[in-house]
């Protein structure tokens, strides 16, 4: 299950190991909090203690420009060595609630995870915006005429905040030294 309803951003890294090597470290939700500058801690909800499909987790997320918030998302796909997704259900910032549903999410994030036939893991990290309303969908409605640079800006900042996570990836499956934030 894929949703391209808004604006999209994609990294991607190839690690020196099998994607056996590599699913521990990108199902691991905590991962992103590691490396994102934003994205803050994570926690499991209702009794969750690990990834499975439709399991929930809220993570707490600060941003200069948007300020402080708390998300939660639902995993969507889970499978084991190959695809990892969670759908953006809420988000309650300064701007008020937001809601989705794990088929019309705020966003959809994904982890894939393909061999390359030099025995590594392509890893994928992307995301796409909406079709739910976002804490971007309310900018741009307060500044309809900065609606490019709005959109532009935050892609930017997604974008740098996912690469940053996949060469973390690639820096703990392959035992160099880590970056995190």
């Amino acid at each position: 299950m894929r949703w391209i309803d808004g604006p999209r951003a994609e990294a991607e890294v190839i690690v020196n190991a099998a994607p056996s090597q590599v699913w521990p470290v990108v199902s691991d939700i905590e991962l992103s909090a590691r490396f994102s500058p934003e994205l803050q801690r994570v926690e499991w909800l209702d009794g969750a203690t690990g990834p499975a499909s439709g399991a929930r987790f809220a993570g707490y997320n600060q941003n200069e420009h948007l300020g402080d918030w708390r998300s939660v998302s639902e995993i969507v796909e889970f499978a084991p060595e190959h695809h990892f997704a969670w759908a953006v259900i809420a988000i309650d910032t300064r701007l008020g609630e937001l809601t989705g549903t794990p088929t019309e999410p705020i966003a959809t994030w994904h982890f894939t995870l393909t061999p390359t036939e030099e025995g590594g893991t392509r890893v994928v990290h992307d995301t796409s915006l909406g079709p739910a309303r976002s804490a971007m969908n309310l900018a741009i409605e307060r500044h309809p005429d900065h609606e490019e640079k709005i959109i532009d800006t935050r892609i930017a900042e997604i974008q740098a905040a996912m690469l940053r996570t996949v060469q973390g990836v690639q820096e703990l499956v392959e035992g160099k030294p880590s970056r995190s934030r």
